[in-house]
C-alpha cells in the first residue's frame, strides 16, 4: 500500500513488514543507491528513505513543513558526500529538475559518480570547495532551494555565502547543523541559537527549526527564506 505524504509532493508512505516508511519514486528503476529497499506498486518503483541514513528524511519524520524540493526544482546541494540524500532529492525534482551536487573530496566524489550520477542525468556533480561558490562552472537556471550538510565549524557561513551567490529571492536555505562539529565545548542548544542568529543577521527570515533526535543526536535543521 502506498499513500501520499501529507505535506510534501513526491514523498510517500509505503507499507513494509516493519510498518510504514517514507519513500520516493525511483528515478532510476532497479538501482538501489545505499542498500535501501525497493518496492513495486502498480507501475512505479519506490525507494525507502531511511531517516537514520538521511538527515533530510529525519527532518521530514520529525515534522518539517518547508521543503520546496519538487518536480522541476533546481537544487544546490552542498556536501553531497557519496549521494545517499542527493539520490532522494534527485527523485523529488524528477527529470525536469536539476540537483547541483557539490563535494570537495575527490575520493568521495568518485563514489557519488558511481552510485548516483551515472544513473541519474538530473544530478550535476561539482568537485569544488563550497567556500568558493564563484568558482562553480556548472550551475545554471534559478536555484530555488539550497541544502547544506557540511560538518565544518563555519558551515553556516558557507551556506550563507552560497545563498547570497545563487539563491533566488524567495528561495529556501536549509542547513543541517551538527553542533559537535561547530563547537564541541558548548552545549548544543547554545550552538543552535548562535547559528540561527547568524542566519537572521544575514537578512534571511527564519521559517522553522527541527531537531533530528532520535535519528541523529545533536543535530538541527534550520530553514530560512531569502
Amino acid at each position: 500500500m502506498v499513500r501520499n505524504h501529507e505535506e510534501h509532493e513526491g514523498v510517500y508512505w509505503v507499507e513494509t513488514p516493519h510498518g510504514p516508511r517514507l519513500a520516493t519514486v525511483n528515478l532510476a528503476p532497479g538501482i538501489s543507491v545505499y542498500g535501501e529497499q525497493l518496492i513495486r506498486d502498480e507501475n512505479r518503483e519506490y525507494r525507502v528513505w531511511d531517516p537514520y541514513r538521511s538527515k533530510l528524511s529525519a527532518a521530514i519524520m520529525n515534522g518539517l513543513t518547508n521543503l520546496n524540493i519538487k518536480p522541476g526544482t533546481n537544487v544546490l546541494y552542498l556536501g553531497a558526500a557519496s549521494g545517499t540524500t542527493v539520490s532522494h532529492v534527485s527523485d523529488l525534482v524528477t527529470a525536469s529538475g536539476t540537483v547541483f551536487a557539490v563535494e570537495f573530496s575527490a575520493r568521495v566524489a568518485r563514489e557519488l559518480m558511481d552510485r548516483v550520477v551515472r544513473h541519474r542525468p538530473n544530478v550535476v556533480p561539482i568537485i569544488a570547495d563550497a567556500r568558493m561558490p564563484s568558482r562553480y562552472l556548472s550551475v545554471y537556471g534559478p536555484i530555488k532551494t539550497i541544502y547544506c550538510d557540511i560538518a565544518q565549524p563555519d558551515e553556516t557561513e558557507i551556506a550563507l555565502l552560497n545563498a547570497d551567490t545563487y539563491l533566488e529571492p524567495g528561495g529556501l536555505l536549509i542547513i543541517a547543523v551538527k553542533a559537535r562539529s561547530i563547537d564541541v565545548t558548548k552545549e548544543p542548544v547554545h550552538v543552535f541559537r548562535s547559528e540561527v542568529e547568524k542566519v537572521e543577521r544575514a537578512g534571511y527570515k527564519l521559517l522553522e527549526k527541527v531537531k533530528l533526535e532520535p535519528y541523529d543526536k545533536d543535530h538541527l535543521i534550520i530553514v530560512a527564506r531569502k
